[in-house]
């Protein structure tokens, strides 16, 4: 098997599709209390759209197209538990889908005391270069916790990456903390929140 790009039309259809069912299905208006403890006139809620039969796999073709557009590559892709499980599943299948090994993992938000300790579960990230994903961020925190396990299991960080950026600072905060780019697939003005 060839390790190739998603073509360009096909990402281009793919992006376009899952657009449209994140407004669909995943855009909620009315007042929220978001996790970071802010409120907001709306909610995306991006589980909706992970654990979707259609939306799922289009999420991973957007996301690796967005790194190859960025030109990044990586061996793993993950994140804190839970709302980046999914995420890292659906690029772990369709980077299979373009014959790329790509593993997933996820992050524990704690180590285990049990077991074998571990707080990065999945195959091993350990000298690998590894991609952080989370669905959204307002606060950066999720993201910066699952590059702090990443990095103390011995991955190498080469980007965070998010579905939807919510325009909120996250961007500049990891990218300060965590020193690594931040990517994101659709910006809030795509979803007509701007």
């Amino acid at each position: 098997m060839t390790a190739t790009s998603i073509p360009a039309a096909d990402a281009a259809a793919a992006r376009a599709r899952l657009l449209e069912l994140i407004k669909e299905l995943a855009v909620v208006r009315g007042k929220v209390i978001l996790s970071s403890g802010a409120e907001a006139d709306y909610y995306i809620d991006l589980r909706r759209i992970t654990l979707h039969h259609e939306a799922s796999k289009l999420v991973g073709q957007v996301m690796l197209a967005l790194m190859d557009d960025a030109g990044i590559g990586f061996e793993c892709a993950g994140g804190l538990t839970m709302g980046a499980d999914p995420v890292g599943t659906a690029v772990m299948h369709a980077a299979v889908d373009a014959g790329r090994p790509v593993d997933a993992f996820v992050v524990r938000k704690a180590q285990k005391s049990y077991g074998m300790g571990r707080q990065v579960e999945g195959p091993s990230v350990e000298g690998r270069n590894v991609l952080v994903l989370e669905d959204t961020s307002t606060t950066g925190g999720s993201a910066l916790a699952a590059v702090e396990g990443v990095r103390k299991a011995g991955g190498n960080v080469v980007a965070v990456a998010v579905i939807v950026d919510r325009a909120t600072g996250a961007k500049e905060k990891i990218e300060a903390e965590a020193g690594v780019p931040y990517l994101f697939a659709f910006g809030r003005d795509e979803l007509g929140l701007g």
